[in-house]
Parts: structure tokens; C-alpha cells; sequence
């Protein structure tokens, strides 16, 4: 599979800095965007050092294996970053959530911990891949309140980061991949600010282009928060 993709992050409008942190490698096949936790300390170092932690990996062998190195990266970087809260910010919180995409032939894998989210757009349909690791979805999948009053409800606390607790948890997701599928990994900045319907609007563009709509887009409401996008798209094997 060949890739094209682009990427971009912005405090947004109302943030004096920013704290989230993206990476970007088609020829890796592996791309990731990580929100450092608002109101805690540090949480443009946890963002920078998951990223970081990324770009120093050389994946190798099959899809299994990468996923096995990605997953021992990050469970290194949440035990770093709680040695860091202890020794250097009086015990607080450094965290960050995380969502990576990891590609390899027909097959990607997405692992993530907390709501930073991936979403697929083949055709006419925009699919949201990961899965929100917030209080409402939780409940939703306990049975507490139903799909109808999840909907209704929003949140900005997260129930899992890395940094966040003292074992790390990671979701993984496997689902298909064909050609011309383009993928989107973004903060809760972009998706709480821009409709989904405008999200996909602007996918159908190529992938620079898509970043700029979906980024003006989303500074041109209140980006209330730090805003960061990838967008990586699948073509034929060169």
C-alpha cells in the first residue's frame, strides 16, 4: 500500500500553548496524534515524548510484531512519565492521551487510550474506528444509561492516558484497509468543534488541503482547545 498524508497542530484560539503533539510517517506506515492532559502539569512534555518515543522506533517484521513494539513504547513512556510526576512535578499527573494508526499491506491497526480519536472515510461514509474512554461511553457499555442519553451527554473527562495510571491499557482495533481509503487521527479540539458532515467535506480533498479545511475550519469557530490533525490516505502499491 502506498500512503500520502499530512499533518498539523495549532494551540487553537484560546490556549496560550499548546500541548498536544503529532506524528507522521507514511513510509513507517504509522502516524499518531497525542493530547496532552488540560489542567495538569507538563502535558506538552507527556504529548512530546509519546511522540518522540515514536519516531525512535524501527518497525520490523510483521504487522503483530510492530504492534507488539508500539505497545511496549508506549507502556515505557507511562512509566517514565509517572517517574517524571513524582520527581519533578510534586506527584501530579503528566499524561497524554494517544491514538496510533500502524499500516501494513491491506490491515491497519489502531491502539489508543483515552478520546483522542481515528476515523476511516471510504466512500460516502465517515466511520469512527476508536472508541472514547470517557465516563459516558463507559456507562453506555455497562448498560447504566443508553445510546440516546450517551448522545446527549458530552464530556472532557477521560478515564484512560498514558501517564494516567500506574498499568497502562490500550485499546487495539484491526479492520481493513483498500485503496483510497483516507484515514483521520485528531484531538478532541477538531472534533468538538467541527460537524462530522464538514469533517468528511473536507477529507474528499487531498491530504494537505484536507489538514488546512479541517484546521481553518476549526479556528474560524472558538477552538477552545489545542487542535491536531493527521490525515493519511491509501493508494495502490507503486
Amino acid at each position: 500500500m502506498h500512503w500520502n498524508s499530512a499533518a498539523d497542530t495549532h494551540p487553537g484560539n484560546r490556549r496560550a500553548r499548546n500541548e498536544d503533539a503529532v506524528f507522521c510517517s507514511s513510509a513507517q506506515g504509522l502516524w499518531a496524534v497525542a493530547d496532552g492532559m488540560g489542567g495538569h502539569k507538563a502535558g506538552d512534555y507527556a504529548s512530546e515524548t509519546i511522540a518522540q518515543s515514536l519516531a525512535d522506533l524501527e518497525l520490523g517484521g510483521d504487522l503483530g510484531e510492530c504492534v507488539d513494539q508500539i505497545e511496549d513504547s508506549l507502556l515505557e513512556v507511562n512509566d517514565h512519565l509517572r517517574r517524571h510526576a513524582r520527581l519533578n512535578c510534586d506527584g501530579n499527573t503528566v499524561g497524554s492521551t494517544v491514538v496510533v494508526l500502524v499500516n501494513r499491506g491491506d490491515v491497519g491497526v489502531a491502539l489508543w487510550a483515552g478520546d483522542s480519536r481515528l476515523y476511516r472515510k471510504r466512500g460516502r461514509q465517515l466511520q469512527q474506528i476508536t472508541r472514547d474512554h470517557n465516563p459516558i461511553v463507559d456507562q453506555l457499555d455497562s448498560g447504566i444509561i443508553s445510546e440516546e442519553e450517551a448522545l446527549a451527554t458530552d464530556t472532557n473527562i477521560i478515564t484512560r492516558a498514558v501517564g494516567g495510571q500506574h498499568d497502562l491499557h490500550l485499546d487495539v482495533a484491526l479492520f481493513d484497509i483498500c485503496p483510497g481509503d483516507t484515514m483521520l487521527l485528531c484531538s478532541d479540539g477538531l472534533y468538538r468543534e467541527v460537524a462530522a458532515q464538514d469533517m468528511f467535506d473536507a477529507l474528499q480533498q487531498d491530504v494537505e488541503q484536507a489538514v488546512d479545511s479541517l484546521m481553518q475550519d476549526c479556528l474560524r469557530g472558538a477552538a477552545r482547545d489545542n487542535v491536531s490533525i493527521v490525515v493519511a490516505r491509501a493508494g495502490a502499491a507503486l
